[in-house]
């Protein structure tokens, strides 16, 4: 089998001094931090369609990307090279999982027949690769959202032709997810919303939707699928807005149709970004819901109102990232996908590599501070001594549900005088700088 980054050896760590640019200064994946291995809390995944399918194209320019497998014409054979270059990547990174879409490991075909074909031809070549290299599936999902058919959404359309084609295409997605050993399978809506009212259903729209995911729930259960469902949250682009908005707005979707004992949510930073949430909101939301599934690890440009999907550099996220993580009890059978591309000037082979052990290195950092900030609990101490009122007195009856306005009234009336405590924020935000300086 031919070596596609031949100038690459396997990526090692090396410490935080040294200035060899393809090492991990702070990923250690076998260093125990708390009680896990590095890579059992972190669960790195390669995300397929950005390192393997994209070619720096967009709206202004055509693909800048140099890879070893240009050369390649069949449209099967070129889905055959990238996949021997992707498990390449992840053996020379030491990354243990992939994710794909459906149409990123397979061509489409002239009908479904002939894509379900490829799709099990590429599936079989899949599974030798994983055997020989010892990797696993953190998710497969279906790109329901890049073919035309799909110009008015896909489980969301007017159309009933396209909500059948979308089902079939799902359908066997889940299989192919079950029969590759994968660990979850997530639905994004990229078309799932709309441009204007004035020409939308919604409510047709949100009620076909929970038709859909109702169906693949009990296909799931009908052919043994056990892997764990995830929704992904985006509040726009593609669409003006969409129906996963964000991950409150997905809770009171799935709660509405009876379907949240089925789904987690898989957050990802950039998308919180365009909700006009922080990344540490979005997992934190998750978390105290009992829905934190899994992480699409990037990051945005605050200067930017679309989704650049930029490898995680920002240790300050990435600490407050791992600490609702840990407060989790981790994320599995989630994970951490690096669902992040190279700038489109950074179009060498060689700039993958970079690019991922910078996000990986990045999260390990994160790790470890906020293993350490929990540790010593010097946030949650001051988190338990802000609402310390709520421990006793008048506090403790509101929580236990014994008072009500009457006798709330009287308490007041007879405490008129009240006497608020700083929170403190400056001081907090200084503690968390102290901690990320500190750990080496």
């Amino acid at each position: 089998m031919k070596e596609y980054f031949s100038n690459i050896s396997k990526v090692v760590y090396e410490g935080p001094k040294s200035t060899n640019p393809y090492s991990f200064k702070y990923y250690n994946p076998e260093e125990v931090v708390g009680n896990k291995k590095m890579k059992e809390h972190l669960r790195f995944a390669v995300s397929y369609w950005h390192t393997l399918t994209a070619n720096g194209t967009d709206p202004f320019g055509v693909g800048t990307m140099l890879r070893p497998w240009d050369n390649v014409n069949d449209s099967m054979e070129l889905a055959k090279a990238r996949m021997e270059a992707a498990f390449e990547l992840m053996d020379k990174l030491n990354i243990d999982y992939f994710c794909f879409h459906d149409r990123d490991i397979a061509p489409e075909g002239n009908s479904l027949a002939e894509t379900n074909e490829n799709l099990d031809k590429l599936v079989a070549y899949c599974k030798e690769l994983m055997k020989k290299y010892d990797k696993k599936l953190l998710w497969g999902t279906a790109n329901c959202f890049s073919n035309p058919r799909y110009v008015h959404g896909a489980g969301t359309s007017c159309n009933a032709d396209v909500f059948a084609y979308t089902a079939a295409q799902i359908k066997k997605a889940i299989e192919v997810t079950k029969e590759l050993g994968g660990e979850n399978y997530v639905f994004w809506g990229g078309r799932e919303g709309y441009e204007t009212l004035l020409n939308t259903n919604m409510e047709l729209e949100l009620d076909n939707f929970a038709r859909l995911l109702q169906m693949a729930v009990d296909y799931a259960k009908e052919i043994g699928f056990t892997g764990q469902f995830l929704i992904e949250p985006k509040p726009m682009e593609p669409t003006k807005h969409q129906y996963d908005f964000d991950t409150a707005t997905v809770l009171a979707f799935l709660r509405k149709y009876k379907l949240d004992k089925h789904f987690k949510i898989n957050i990802e930073a950039n998308h919180a970004t365009l909700a006009g949430h922080t990344f540490q909101h979005e997992l934190h939301v998750a978390r105290i819901n009992n829905v934190l599934g899994s992480v699409d690890a990037n990051q945005g440009d605050p200067n930017l109102g679309w989704d650049t999907d930029q490898f995680p550099t920002n240790v300050y996220d990435t600490t407050l990232a791992m600490y609702e993580i840990l407060k989790n009890n981790g994320i599995a059978p989630g994970g951490l996908n690096f669902d992040a591309k190279v700038r489109r000037a950074s179009f060498e082979p060689e700039d993958l590599f970079l690019a991922y052990i910078a996000g990986m290195d990045t999260f390990a950092k994160g790790l470890r501070v906020a293993h350490k900030l929990l540790t010593d609990g010097v946030l949650e101490n001051n988190i338990k001594e802000k609402y310390s009122s709520f421990e006793g007195g008048i506090g403790k009856e509101i929580v236990e549900g014994n008072v009500g306005f009457k006798e709330l009234e009287k308490y007041a009336l007879e405490n008129s005088r009240i006497s608020n405590k700083s929170g403190r924020q400056e001081m907090l935000e200084s503690i968390v700088n102290q901690y990320i300086f500190e750990d080496k």
